[in-house]
Parts: structure tokens; C-alpha cells; sequence
């Protein structure tokens, strides 16, 4: 009946996680349709440019799964997933290896094993959540390496930039420079030659950082978009702009480092109390509780007479 139970609560929380994070997912696309609507982006601009309307294939594309077949095989790998990990769980419950683990966990003496069965019951249904969200993850992981790549190039291209617009070459003449350089290949590099050609195919330079913001949305290639706006639209000097927003890039990257020091400490005391401190007590007090219920059983055993 225990069983029973906690399994039902377990998948009733597994319910409300996933209304959670559709109810995440859906808000998030409404703030960013109204960031669109905003900025004076225009949506059918957007999806020309690669930017899909719908917040799966936009969430793909963001990530860097730009395919015409991104959001099919994201799907197909989804029921593939969820597939093997129904099979997983059912193969574990039905196979006795679930009953062999109840049986060993039962086993351990001073009844400490009883406390860890509804682990043991859960067992099936973790196996089954963890391969069904493996692809959400390899997409979430993309998408947190392509931000990292292009916040870690884009200190270097802005200081380029000024550079050679200080030198006396425009903006394009400079943008072009930079990308023969080693950002090649890279992410924000591809983002660059997809601006490039907005503007070879007759795009104002205004709507295309625009709509090149839009490609990214991350919220440092958001703010230089805007002051290079502003510049366009005030005909202020790129090159000061383009050396205040490097300075900018690199103080915010230094506050996040320093940001991300300071909470090091705190982060690293939940692992160390959950992970190394039960094994380290395991370790040393082991022998010591074993040699107690030793004595325990033998007092019990003993009592009778």
C-alpha cells in the first residue's frame, strides 16, 4: 500500500513539473513576442531570416539546430526516448532486478536499509524521466555553449572593432576584418556573415542589428544593438560607441566572474554535505556501527535467559 502510494505522489509531482515548465515555456514566448513587437521587428522579417515563429523550432534555432527537419527529428527523438525509457523501467520492474535490489536493501542491518525502499520503488520511474528528457538536455546544454562562445568573442571583436574603426575603416570594412580573424567558424562569427547579408541583399542597417538581436537574444549583443542604433540614428561616431561598449562587455564579464566567486562557497556546501560527508562518516564509523548491532542482536538474542 506504501508503495502504491508514493508512486502515485511521485507522478503526481511529475505532472506538476512538466504543467510548470510548459507554463515557463509559454510565458517566456510571450515575453519575447512582446520584445519583438517592441523593438519593431517585424515577424514575417524574422522567419525569413531563420527565426521560426513557433517557440519549439525557435527554441532549436536559438540553440543552433537551424535544420529545415530540426523540429522532426527533435520530436522523433523525443518519442525514441520516451520509448526506451517506458521499456527501461518496465524491463527493470518486471525482471526481478527491482525485487533483488528491495531484497539486498532490506538486508542491511539495524533496519537503516528500510529508509532507502522507496528509492528502490522510484527506481523505474527516475530511469524512465532521465532517458525521456535526454534530448531536452543536449539542446539546453547547446544552447549554454553557444551563449558562453559568443559572450567569450565578443569582448575581443568589440576592441578589434574600435580599433579599426579608430584607424579610419567603417563599420563594414572593420566588421569584415574581424571575421578572417580566429572567430571564424564560430558562432558569433556565423551571426555576423548572416548580418553581412541583410545588408548585400538591400536591408537598412538599422533593421538588420535588429533583426540580428533577434537571431541571438542574449542580453549583451541586445545592449550593443542598441547603442549602435542610437549611434545610426543620432550620427555619432561608431568608433567611441564600439570602444565604450567593449569596456562595458568586459566590466560586466568581470562582475559576473567575481559575482560567480563569491557564491562558489555556498554552492560547493551542498555537495559537500550530501555527497562527501555521508561517505566520510560511512568510512570512519562504518566498523563502529557494525560491532554496536553486533552487540545489540547478541544483548537481544541473550535476553531471554
Amino acid at each position: 500500500m506504501l508503495k502504491l502510494f508514493l508512486i502515485i505522489v511521485f507522478a503526481a509531482c511529475l505532472l506538476l513539473a512538466a504543467f510548470a515548465v510548459i507554463r515557463w515555456l509559454y510565458f517566456r514566448e510571450r515575453t519575447l513576442a512582446r520584445w519583438e513587437r517592441s523593438a519593431d521587428i517585424d515577424v514575417t522579417e524574422a522567419i525569413d531570416s531563420g527565426s521560426p515563429r513557433g517557440w519549439l523550432s525557435g527554441w532549436l534555432y536559438l540553440a543552433g539546430y537551424r535544420s529545415p527537419f530540426a523540429v522532426g527529428g527533435f520530436v522523433a527523438a523525443m518519442i525514441l526516448c520516451a520509448v526506451v525509457g517506458i521499456g527501461s523501467a518496465t524491463l527493470f520492474a518486471y525482471s526481478g532486478l527491482q525485487a533483488f535490489m528491495e531484497r539486498t536493501v532490506v538486508l542491511v542491518p539495524g533496519g537503516v536499509g528500510e529508509t532507502f525502499l522507496p528509492i528502490v520503488w522510484v527506481a523505474p520511474w527516475i530511469i524512465a524521466i532521465l532517458l525521456i528528457s535526454l534530448p531536452v538536455a543536449i539542446v539546453r546544454s547547446a544552447r549554454r555553449k553557444r551563449v558562453a562562445m559568443i559572450e567569450q568573442d565578443l569582448p575581443l571583436a568589440m576592441e578589434l572593432m574600435a580599433t579599426l574603426s579608430e584607424a579610419g575603416l567603417s563599420f563594414d570594412s572593420a566588421l569584415l576584418r574581424i571575421l578572417k580573424t580566429r572567430l571564424a567558424g564560430r558562432p558569433l562569427a556565423t551571426e555576423l556573415t548572416v548580418y553581412q547579408a541583410d545588408l548585400l541583399a538591400g536591408r537598412p542597417r538599422i533593421e538588420s542589428l535588429r533583426r540580428l538581436s533577434g537571431r541571438i537574444r542574449i542580453s549583451s549583443i541586445s545592449i550593443l544593438v542598441s547603442a549602435l542604433v542610437q549611434a545610426e540614428q543620432m550620427g555619432m561616431g561608431i568608433s567611441r560607441v564600439l570602444r565604450q561598449q567593449a569596456d562595458d562587455i568586459r566590466a560586466r564579464r568581470r562582475e559576473r566572474a567575481i559575482a560567480f566567486a563569491n557564491a562558489l562557497p555556498v554552492k560547493r556546501l551542498f555537495p559537500l554535505v550530501i555527497c562527501f560527508l555521508p561517505g566520510l562518516f560511512v568510512w570512519t564509523l562504518g566498523p563502529a556501527f557494525v560491532q554496536l548491532f553486533k552487540l545489540t542482536d547478541t544483548f537481544t538474542q541473550g535476553g531471554g535467559f
